[in-house]
């Protein structure tokens, strides 16, 4: 297939996928008379490229899982170096999720103090004013 029929199949563009060329993720075959050439292969490297990079992952990340792709394993995770990524990404998640936490806890409490002060100042006095300053 062509560069125009490949990336309508994969959801992006031809030049997302001149770009992936560039970076050595995706083969650049060219025909007789010059034109790009794709082939089923080519769309499960994109389809795995994709899929990591809507769970966060940089372009740079994806590189071994299309290796290990096109060692000719049937999925791009088999292989040492893809699951090494895998681990890195959890301990950089895990480390959001508890940076997350904390930032939470910090809103919550300041929240919860808010609260307490506004109802200890609604009984007996007017009600805060509060402006925007432009």
């Amino acid at each position: 297939m062509r560069i125009g029929e490949l990336a309508e199949r994969a959801g992006t563009t031809a030049r997302t996928l001149r770009y992936y060329e560039s970076r050595g993720l995706l083969p650049a075959r060219r025909a007789v008379n010059g034109y790009r050439t794709y082939d089923e292969d080519d769309l499960r490297l994109l389809q795995q490229i994709r899929t990591l990079q809507d769970f966060g992952f940089d372009l740079e990340e994806t590189r071994p899982f299309v290796e290990c792709l096109r060692a000719g394993h049937p999925a791009g995770d088999a292989c040492p170096a893809s699951l090494a990524v895998y681990r890195r990404k959890l301990g950089e998640l895990d480390s959001l999720i508890e940076q997350l936490r904390s930032v939470r806890a910090q809103v919550g409490a300041e929240l919860a103090r808010a609260e307490l002060e506004a109802a200890a100042e609604l009984p007996g006095g007017p009600e805060p004013r509060c402006e925007l300053g432009g």
